[in-house]
């Protein structure tokens, strides 16, 4: 009778894990460790499924938010506090909304980003530059795509308010990193 009840147990443990979905690398905050994505994993990747089959967004990061208030009380995030583990628990819900709300949109502009940024992720894949780097360059090639003209060394040095950025999808950004992540 034991064997069957732990069997059961830890055939659901497997159950549950690999239905779970993970934090997107590429939206994680840019000041996250490892660590941190992967403990915010554990403990939402419920959420995040349910956000990939159709929870909205403000629900969803309630549900997350209490999750890991929860954890953080009952000190169980290992001294990491609730304000990174959920940006990041945040930016993953997000991501995983507009991917759901957008497939399309994904699926069409993975090989546009890649064609844009490919000399950046040469680059960086060969150790010619650093990750910083790689995503600032990224960053500006997906800026020169929408806009030819647009300098950076003219426009950065700008004040803020003067600038002539041209205006891009968040998400094409995010499909840069995870370009480049990958």
């Amino acid at each position: 009778m034991k064997r069957i009840v732990i069997s059961l147990i830890i055939s659901m443990t497997i159950l549950s894990t690999v239905s779970a979905a993970e934090v997107p690398r590429e939206s994680a905050p840019l000041c996250a460790t490892a660590e941190q994505i992967i403990l915010t994993e554990n403990l939402v990747a419920d959420v995040l499924s349910e956000v990939q089959k159709g929870m909205g967004y403000a629900e969803a990061k309630a549900k997350a938010s209490r999750i890991i208030f929860n954890a953080v009380i009952s000190n169980q995030t290992n001294g990491n506090g609730f304000g990174i583990l959920s940006a990041i628990a945040n930016n993953a819900i997000f991501q995983y909304r507009d991917m759901y709300l957008r497939p399309d949109f994904y699926a069409e502009n993975v090989e546009k980003v890649r064609a844009i940024i490919a000399p950046v992720i040469e680059d960086y894949k060969s150790g010619k530059i650093t990750y910083a780097e790689a995503e600032f360059n990224a960053r500006n090639k997906i800026y020169q795509s929408i806009n030819p003209n647009f300098d950076p060394g003219v426009e950065y040095i700008k004040d803020p308010i003067y600038r002539d950025i041209p205006p891009v999808d968040n998400s094409l950004f995010r499909i840069a990193r995870k370009l480049l992540i990958e």
